[in-house]
Parts: structure tokens; C-alpha cells; sequence
């Protein structure tokens, strides 16, 4: 059974589920979740039904799409309703986000499960420098949070306009946030079963009913990672449960420290509404596939306007990438227009009563008109403008918007245009990329967007790895990472007529000027504060927390050695934290009587997110500064 073929279940639910069982059916949880896995399923209308055995059925009712009650959950075995399957059911089941997205019009795009740039949190602990001068500090237990998670301090306010804080009910349900994240860096990954999970779930709920959407969300999005790594999901990285528990934390932590307008932002908001936005005149630029791990699929349509603001039309709804490919020739829904997305990408539209959404999303309500209209080449204006701006210039601007812990609402685009020569194919690590050159010298790596057979966009840059020396206008999406690199989206054709969409459009040898390449060694890192980095000793620290826990952690020993180290590159602060870190992990006190007593899962829990938000900053920094060009003779 696949979880994608079960309805979404409120978390609330299965947290009553799971609180409702005795302990020794607790004990047997995972295991029903594992066994109900494999057995199969059926839907009819709102109803899916699992069969448990040759003669019972356990069924889930989800009218409108979502599980939103016990009630809905029914099984026929003989213990039923006090029986292990249904809390199994909601526990194998994706948890829903009850929480509208958009309130505009039924074009409205389905936002990405992924949380590294939704949950970002607004602050970082680190120095956006390469070079750390900020002496060695840490916490000394749970109570200095604040001193090592929060944000900059800020001035004094006038005592007559008191500002808004948080309330007593906001505090005890962040509170319980900080503990159930806390407790899933405690048992790891592997520790971290369906128990676990509906303490999440219930402090997710219990957050989103006192007005703290944004660590709602991102509760839910641990536990949404939490699953797809149990289950071996192959699309699982334990970065993304690193960045996603680190926004969980620090946007607990802050909820009771933040004030004001600050205090707006941590919690975020339930719905991004459109605003008006007058008339615009828009020209298309491409058409991208959209194919998330929670089984969506569409495509999102980029435009630009005259003003060079960039807007996206999308579409994207259950069923994968087999909707994202038929999609993409459909017709897009916004006012009188009657082209297509891919059409669009490469049409105009001019609109009237236009809204839009922070991100950037164009509203589809019914107030809004757009008849088609002319468009415009990369090469014209008010296209060619975009590729105008330096590449370090538009590499910041990405990187503010796809910062691990920025703003939510901040908006901005995290799309590079860039003028490039192909070099070739270069091996790495992970496979090969395509290796080219930008203004500035700045070697850059361009990498497939989506390595889904069905989609072009692997076989695209296999062939233009095969032409070295040709020149094309690109866009790309930012990778951060200590050297140049994004993931390709569009280019002009290597003939010079039009462009392409690298997910939908196939290029052909016989459009490539030169059917053969070599293939380049990977071209040495850029000198200078980044070069050779030890940051990731500490990086590897973190993650390593995640799979196994705080235990794990705590017989690594000595890491003496490594601070050094550290210390020797000029991060006085990184080498602390490391020390800090792995004390706390194989710290364990005993009483009187030499019984060992709980760990400080509080404290512990302090200095990982001191760590995770202090190499998430130095990090960013780095891929900044990556993308200066490169002065002759400096290495």
C-alpha cells in the first residue's frame, strides 16, 4: 500500500488515536503501521478501504477530501474501536494542513511539502561572514535560548506603546512545540515511531488553534519527513530534516522572546491572501513541471512584467508527473485567455484587476480579465533587463530568498539569468553535471531539475554537455552550496530561434553544433576565506544527531582534534559549539545513589540548534560569496 493512495488525516486525529491506546498497544503501533503497509487498498467515492485480513476491513471517510474526525476512521475487527488498526491507519496516512493556503480564485496554486524555504525562520545565529571573529560562547543550559537561537537584540521601545507579546496560551503550546521537536533530536530518526510523531501532531494542532501557523506547519513538516525517512523513501535527505527541525525550534524558542512586528512574523500567517495589484502588462518566459513528494503535479508558468517583476500562473493538484506533463497544454485559467502554460511561456497577457500573492502568484478571481497579447525574446526589452543585473548581484538576491530561515513573506525570486559558455560534463561525487561559464570568469554548474524519466530535463543536459563553446542565455534555480551552482531550467535554442523549457521541450543532436565532448575534471574550488572550509565537521556533527539521536552522538568521543582544527581556519565560534554540542550528548548525571538520571534533552536540544543555525549562516555566506568574479592572478 501506498501512503499517497490514503486520504490526509487531521493531526488531531491521530494523536487522539494514538493517546487513546493502552500502553501495550503503543508498544505494537509501529509494527501495525508496517504490517498495514503492505496489505491492499481500495477506494470508492470518499471512502478507502484497507483489508487487514481475509475477513476484516478498516476504513477511512474522508467527505472534502481529509479524514477530520475519529469517527471516520472504522475497523471490524473484534477489539474495535479500542483496537491498534485505526490509530495505524492515520499513522500511515499523509497528516493534513487544514490550514487554507490562498483565498483568490481556483487557480491557486498547491504549495511544495518540502519545508526548507516555507518554514524558514527569520533570524540566524551565525555571522554572515566567512571568517568567524566572534569569540566561543554556548549556552549553559535550556534558559539561555535566547542568548544563542534568538535574534539581534533590538532597541529599547517607549514604555508608552507597549508591544504586543505573545500570550499565556501561545507560550504553553510553543512550549510544548520546543518538547516534542527536543524529543525527536533525543530518540533520532530510528527512535522517532508513531508515538512520537502524535505528540508532534498534537502540538502542531494545539498551535495552529492558538494562532502560531508557522510552527504548525513546520511541526507537520517534520513528521511528513520523519515517515518518508522510516519508509525509505528514496526522495528523503537528512538535510531537509535538519533544516526543518532547526525552524521547528527556533520558531518555538521565539514565540516567547519575540515582540511587536517580530512577533507577527514567527507566527506567521494561515493564509496568504492576493492583494490588488492594478493592470499589468506580462510577457512569458517559461513553463516549468512542478512534481512534489506528496503526489502532486502540475506545471507553474513564470512571467515577467514590464516594471521586471516576476509573477507565476500555476496549476498543480494530485496525480504526479503524468499530470504535470498533461497539464502543461492545457489551457491556463485566468481571465479570457485561452493559451496554454506552455504557451504562455513564451506568449504576453495583459491583465486588469490583477492580484497577487505574495510570492508572487497571480490570482484567478473573478474580478480579474487578461486577453492574450504579444510577448517578447529573452533579447528584448523588457526581458533582456533581467539578464543585465551581475551575477553576484542576482546570486544575493536568491540566496535572501532561498535562505534556509528567511522570511516567509518576504518574497522574492530565487531564478538566475545568466549569459553562459558550455564547458562540458564534469564528474563529482554524486555523478556528473554540466559546467559552464559565466561573466567574471565564475565557473558554474548547471544540474537536471528533476530526474524523472518522464520529464526532458536529464536527456537536455546530457546532449548540451556534448557541445562545449556554446553560448546560451539560461535560467537556473540557486543551489546553495560553497561553489556556483543551479539547477537548469530554460535556455535559448543552441540555433539561436526561440527557447526551450528543459522539463517539457526534447532537444535533438542534430540541434547541437557539435555532437561530440570530452569530459572536463572538476575545475578547482575558488580560493580564499571558503576555500577548504572545516565547517563541515561541524555540519556533519548536526546531521549526524538526526538518523541516530543524542546518544549516537555522545560515543563519538574526544573531537579534540577537530576543534583545533577549526580554530586554525578562524572559526573560534564553530569549534565552540562543536565542543559545546558533544559534551551535552555524553553528558549524563547521576544521583545519590548513582542511578543515572534523564538526560537534559532541553539543554541538548539548545546546542544543536545553536549549531544548525550558526553553519546555516556561514554556509550562505560562502555561497556568496562563491559568485564575486574571479581577479586575474588571484587565486
Amino acid at each position: 500500500m501506498n501512503a499517497d493512495r490514503l486520504p490526509p488525516v487531521a493531526p488531531e486525529v491521530t494523536a487522539t488515536l494514538v493517546e487513546n491506546l493502552s500502553p501495550r498497544l503503543r508498544k505494537r503501533l509501529d509494527s501495525a503501521v508496517t504490517k498495514l503497509g503492505a496489505r491492499t487498498t481500495r477506494r470508492d467515492g470518499d471512502t478507502v478501504t484497507i483489508e487487514v485480513d481475509d475477513e476484516t476491513e478498516l476504513r477511512l471517510h474522508a467527505p472534502g477530501g481529509v479524514v477530520a474526525t475519529t469517527d471516520a476512521i472504522t475497523c471490524g475487527c473484534l477489539l474495535a474501536p479500542a483496537c491498534v488498526h485505526r490509530a495505524a491507519a492515520a499513522c500511515a496516512a499523509p497528516a493534513a494542513d487544514l490550514a487554507p493556503e490562498l483565498v483568490d480564485g481556483p487557480t491557486a496554486e498547491v504549495p511544495d511539502p518540502a519545508p526548507v524555504t516555507d518554514l524558514a525562520s527569520a533570524s540566524a545565529t551565525a555571522p554572515a561572514s566567512a571568517t568567524d571573529r566572534a569569540p566561543a560562547t554556548g549556552p549553559a543550559s535550556a534558559a539561555g535560548r535566547a542568548h544563542v537561537t534568538g535574534p539581534a537584540p533590538t532597541p529599547a521601545l517607549d514604555s508608552a506603546s507597549s508591544p504586543e507579546v505573545a500570550s499565556p496560551e501561545q507560550r504553553a503550546a510553543a512550549d510544548a512545540l520546543w518538547s516534542a521537536g527536543a524529543a525527536v533530536l533525543e530518540a533520532g530518526v530510528d527512535g522517532a515511531g508513531a508515538v512520537t510523531q502524535s505528540a508532534l501532531l498534537r502540538a502542531a494542532h494545539t498551535a495552529r488553534l492558538r494562532q502560531l501557523p508557522r510552527a504548525s506547519g513546520a511541526a507537520l513538516s517534520v513528521v511528513t519527513l520523519l515517515r518518508a525517512a522510516r519508509a525509505g523513501d528514496p526522495s528523503y535527505r537528512t538535510a531537509d530534516l535538519v533544516t526543518a527541525l532547526a525552524e521547528l525550534l527556533g520558531t518555538a524558542h521565539r514565540v516567547g522572546t519575540s515582540s511587536g512586528a517580530e512577533l507577527a512574523a514567527v507566527r506567521g500567517r494561515a493564509r496568504r491572501p492576493y492583494s490588488p495589484d492594478g493592470s499589468l502588462r506580462l510577457y512569458g518566459l517559461f513553463t516549468e513541471p512542478v512534481v512534489t513528494d506528496s503526489g502532486h503535479g502540475g506545471v507553474r508558468t513564470w512571467v515577467a512584467g514590464s516594471d521586471g517583476r516576476l509573477f507565476t500562473v500555476g496549476d498543480v493538484a494530485p496525480g504526479g508527473v503524468g499530470r504535470a506533463l498533461g497539464v502543461a497544454d492545457r489551457a491556463v485559467r485566468l481571465g479570457d485567455s485561452a493559451l496554454t502554460h506552455r504557451e504562455l511561456g513564451r506568449a504576453g497577457l495583459a491583465v486588469a484587476g490583477a492580484t497577487v500573492s505574495p510570492d508572487g502568484r497571480l490570482g484567478a478571481g473573478k474580478g480579474v480579465k487578461a486577453v492574450t497579447a504579444r510577448g517578447a525574446a529573452w533579447t528584448e526589452p523588457p526581458l533582456a533587463a533581467l539578464w543585465e543585473a551581475p551575477p553576484s548581484e542576482q546570486a544575493a538576491r536568491a540566496l535572501r530568498s532561498t535562505s534556509r530561515y528567511a522570511d516567509p513573506d518576504g518574497g522574492g525570486s530565487d531564478l538566475l539569468f545568466l549569459d553562459v559558455e558550455l564547458l562540458g560534463a564534469v564528474r563529482e561525487s554524486g555523478g556528473s553535471c554540466l559546467l559552464a561559464r559565466c561573466a567574471g570568469g565564475v565557473p558554474v554548474r548547471l544540474t537536471v531539475a528533476d530526474d524523472d524519466p518522464a520529464l526532458a530535463h536529464r536527456d537536455n543536459v546530457t546532449l548540451l554537455a556534448a557541445a562545449p563553446g556554446t553560448r546560451l542565455r539560461i535560467i537556473g534555480r540557486l543551489v546553495p552550496a560553497p561553489h556556483p551552482r543551479l539547477t537548469l531550467l530554460a535556455c535559448s535554442h543552441p540555433s539561436g530561434e526561440g527557447t526551450v523549457d528543459l522539463g517539457f521541450d526534447r532537444l535533438r543532436r542534430a540541434d547541437l553544433p557539435d555532437p561530440t565532448a570530452p569530459v572536463h575534471p572538476a575545475p578547482p574550488r575558488p580560493g580564499g576565506a571558503g576555500a577548504h572550509s572545516p565547517l563541515y565537521l561541524l555540519e556533519r556533527r548536526v546531521e549526524q544527531t538526526v538518523p541516530a539521536g543524542r546518544a549516537a552522538l555522545g560515543m563519538l568521543g574526544d573531537v579534540t582534534a577537530e576543534t583545533r582544527r577549526i580554530r586554525r581556519a578562524g572559526l573560534p565560534t564553530a569549534a565552540g559549539l562543536l565542543t559545546a554540542l558533544c559534551a551535552s550528548a555524553a553528558r549524563r548525571d547521576r544521583d545519590l545513589f548513582g542511578r543515572l538520571l534523564p538526560a537534559d534533552t532541553d539543554g541538548f536540544a539548545t546546542y544543536w540548534l545553536a549549531a544548525a543555525r550558526y553553519t546555516a549562516a556561514v554556509a550562505e555566506s560562502l555561497c556568496s560569496a562563491a559568485w564575486e568574479p574571479k581577479q586575474e592572478g588571484v587565486r
